[in-house]
């Protein structure tokens, strides 16, 4: 029973796996065509004006420092990096658009890029409005798998060692480890982080919270590999998964410890659901 559930199950998941990494793979193609060339005029416009503001602004006045910053903050807004210069990686390669692609549908939007043109935007709206379902839709179905995984994992360490609390406590250590702590490690060497710098950055992103205040890759002054950004992408969406698993079992420990606490809460919720 247990062998054809997870056959079921994993049918299902390779389909959902396909069909999300697939609209991932469209989404890069469509934003790298649509914003890719506007980021370069952008690029070639700030270069332009910095070299026209060095050499008609040899000693600084008020005005004109007003006027350089406005063009740096409108050339951030367009993602262009102002400490950069016109050969600097493009924020929309392949590799960055898939990891913008990625932020869109989990919905973490990190606010340091976003598409500069009317029919990138529009797209985006579209792209999100179907993204975003699939994207729960794919989450919910690794998660079943991490969920069944995890009930076998149980039943085999329970015949060991008669503590539930220790499977849980060992798929817990396994996945902070394989998606919180190493991958903090690999930032921090990649981008130059402490290590608190780069958990920081992990949990922030995994939680969905996506300050923006760090984010990988944006460093113009680094020469990162190609595919770096892209499998930034991919740990984002499978560590998800882990991390949403982690939440729901914290949640469900409060609510049993509310049910102990206040011995109506439970009954409430009974009614609630009749």
């Amino acid at each position: 029973m247990f062998n054809l559930q997870c056959g079921c199950l994993f049918q299902i998941f390779s389909f959902v796996v396909l069909a999300h990494f697939t609209y991932l793979l469209l989404g890069a193609t469509v934003f790298q065509i649509l914003e890719r060339e506007a980021e370069r005029n952008s690029r070639n416009h700030f270069q332009v004006e910095k070299l026209h503001f060095l050499a008609n602004y040899t000693c600084l006045d008020g005005p004109a420092l007003e006027k350089f910053v406005q063009v740096i903050l409108d050339a951030w807004e367009k993602g262009v990096n102002p400490s950069g210069n016109s050969t600097s990686p493009s924020n929309w390669d392949f590799s960055s658009s898939f990891f913008f692609a990625g932020t869109v549908v989990t919905t973490i939007g990190y606010g340091n890029l976003s598409p500069s043109t009317v029919s990138g935007q529009v797209f985006c709206v579209l792209y999100a409005l179907c993204g975003i379902p699939l994207n729960l839709a794919f989450l919910k179905q690794l998660g079943k798998c991490l969920t069944i995984h995890l009930g076998h994992l149980e039943r085999r360490m329970v015949s060991i060692v008669p503590h539930k609390a220790l499977a849980v406590s060992l798929f817990f250590i396994t996945g902070s480890l394989l998606f919180l702590v190493i991958p903090s490690l690999l930032f921090s060497y990649v981008e130059g982080w402490t290590f608190g710098e780069g958990f920081y950055y992990a949990f922030i992103t995994l939680s969905t919270i996506g300050f923006g205040d760090y984010v990988v890759g944006n460093d113009p002054g680094k020469e990162y590999i190609s595919l770096y950004r892209s499998l930034a992408g991919i740990w984002i969406i499978f560590a998800l998964a882990w991390l949403a698993l982690i939440l729901n079992m914290g949640a469900r420990v409060m609510e049993h410890v509310v049910v102990l606490t206040q011995p109506g809460f439970k009954k409430q919720q009974e009614e609630e659901e009749v």
